[in-house]
């Protein structure tokens, strides 16, 4: 657009330089177009065609000023500097970045439980969800693969494929349509929270079930890995050190390979889940953070001095969880030994048939 001043003719309007230079032109782009709009109207352009525009650096400077880098500035002739085009292009930049950072932010499909067992469905993007929670950005990004972390009274939970955030009223899963999860979501969790499972927190505040119930997923998850290996194990090696076959099947000895793989990712996922319980048993502050509706029903944080110990209750709730996990551990080091112990075996059984 071009604005008509009387005696002055036609002078490029902010908004029109603003459209340009978020199209990426520099300043002296700017007042290029600038001389060029006025030049159209007047038919002359001061000080032998050279690149200037309507700018002083100071009340002294002509109306025609040399268009320097850094110095250059929108002026109405004879009045005072209105912006000067180097800002202006650094503001603008900013504004489209972050529009365009607005537009691209990661949308999280996300599914609310409620304290009474009511779900909910929705999708929402990184930048309101985080706002909404009164969280900041890097609380979402769920960086590590299991971690219990309070944030300003939030509990945020990444188990693998698990992300949650946990609120005194409220659950929320996100990226929920996870088909291991399916089941668990749709048929146990709701009656659970609400009270209806078999949970040992069920007389405790919300957040001590929200965080049972996904403490006994994550470690239901692990043990129907090494229910799922543990027989495959023990069936090929059976078959690999029976001396009595005339041949091994050496595809046994593959399987062998992969199921010993899988046992090893299996002990790293326990190790990693009892060493993020570990560290929160360590630190007494940490599990006074857990206890959420302590610190914001003064109905509930009036029990706990009355004899119901909420710090004490978590204690016990993540040990539960930690011994049961040591559990699992001594089964899947049991499993090793044993792949170990017959491997000798097992090369004595193929150096044999190879001589034969």
């Amino acid at each position: 657009q071009e604005a008509e001043r009387p005696g002055r003719g036609f002078l490029p309007s902010v908004m029109d330089c603003a459209w340009l230079l978020s199209r990426g032109l520099r300043p002296r782009k700017l007042c290029s177009y600038c001389i060029g709009v006025f030049r159209r109207h007047h038919h002359r352009l001061p000080l032998g065609g050279r690149p200037f525009c309507f700018l002083g650096a100071s009340a002294s400077a002509p109306e025609w000023a040399l268009c320097r880098p850094g110095k250059c500035r929108l002026q109405w002739p004879g009045r005072q500097s209105l912006l000067r085009a180097s800002d202006l292009s650094r503001h603008l930049t900013t504004e489209v970045s972050q529009a365009t950072l607005a537009s691209v932010a990661p949308v999280f499909s996300v599914m609310k439980f409620d304290k009474n067992g009511n779900v909910s469905s929705y999708e929402r993007k990184k930048t309101e969800l985080y706002q909404e929670l009164g969280l900041q950005a890097r609380d979402l990004r769920f960086q590590h693969q299991v971690s219990i972390s309070p944030r300003n009274n939030r509990i945020i939970v990444r188990m693998e494929f698990l992300k949650a955030v946990i609120t005194p009223e409220f659950l929320l899963i996100f990226d929920y349509r996870n088909t291991n999860m399916e089941k668990w979501l749709l048929q146990e969790l709701a009656s659970q929270l609400a009270r209806e499972g078999q949970l040992a927190t069920y007389s405790l505040p919300f957040e001590f079930r929200a965080i049972e119930a996904i403490l006994q997923y994550w470690i239901n998850c692990l043990h129907e890995r090494l229910c799922s290996l543990q027989p495959q194990i023990l069936e090929t090696l059976n078959a690999l050190v029976d001396p009595k076959p005339l041949s091994v099947d050496r595809s046994k000895v593959h399987v062998l390979l992969q199921n010993g793989k899988s046992l090893s990712e299996l002990e790293t996922d326990i190790k990693v889940f009892k060493e993020t319980i570990l560290k929160i048993l360590d630190e007494e502050e940490l599990i006074e953070e857990l206890c959420l509706t302590k610190w914001t029903d003064p109905q509930v944080f009036e029990e706990s001095t009355s004899g119901i110990d909420h710090a004490e209750e978590m204690e016990l709730l993540l040990e539960n969880y930690y011994r049961q996990a040591e559990d699992l551990a001594n089964e899947t080091r049991e499993l090793r030994v044993l792949i170990d112990d017959s491997e000798s075996i097992i090369f004595i059984n193929l150096d044999r048939l190879a001589v034969h």
